[in-house]
């Protein structure tokens, strides 16, 4: 699988985060998937792609050019694909992808994991959608969701979206075996 993992790029996070991003990156490379991720060089995202590619695996990185004009990408992953811009970016991580996971991050992150949960929601995207639930990280965007869906912002099914691990090991499983979302569950839909 071609495994998109959304994740911060602060180089100045508890070790904690660090050591599951790499620990996922160097599991999904054993076990024979691909990452693709941002591209960045520092925070999160390198500690995947550091984990995978120390473990002899592969990574993708999409990466708009204004970002490479500054010199922030990943300088040792297999595949560097630039975009024009941070759409162009979005668009290309999610269509070579097969599932996605996100890890902690900052808004940047935040914003990548809810677009793409719009898509699924959306019947645009079809593909496993995990949260890395690291020491906690998400649980007040859990709960922010569940309200939506409690005070009928989404509907009930809309939970089924995503799928939260709390390890590095449930969510590469989670994205092996969860199905293809149906595009028939939109948001329009009348269950």
């Amino acid at each position: 699988m071609n495994i998109l993992t959304y994740a911060a790029s602060s180089g100045l996070l508890p070790q904690i985060y660090v050591d599951v991003a790499i620990e996922l990156g160097s599991m999904a490379a054993q076990r024979g998937h691909t990452i693709i991720n941002g591209a960045g060089r520092t925070g999160l995202m390198g500690a995947v792609t550091k984990g995978a590619m120390q473990a002899g695996g592969k990574a993708i990185g999409v990466i708009p050019k204004f970002m490479i004009e500054h010199g922030w990408q990943h300088t040792g992953m297999t595949e560097l694909v630039i975009t024009e811009d941070m759409h162009e970016r979005k668009e290309q991580m999610a269509s070579r992808s097969d599932a996605v996971i996100a890890l902690p991050g900052g808004v940047g992150t935040m914003e990548e994991l809810l677009e793409i949960i719009t898509w699924k929601q959306l019947g645009l995207y079809l593909k496993p959608i995990v949260i890395l639930n690291i020491d906690h990280y998400f649980d007040p965007l859990l709960q922010q969701m569940s309200k939506a869906i409690e005070q009928n912002f989404m509907r009930n099914f809309h939970n089924r979206l995503w799928n939260v691990a709390e390890t590095p090991e449930e969510a590469i499983t989670l994205c092996e075996t969860t199905p293809m979302w149906n595009p028939g569950l939109t948001k329009y839909a009348a269950i």
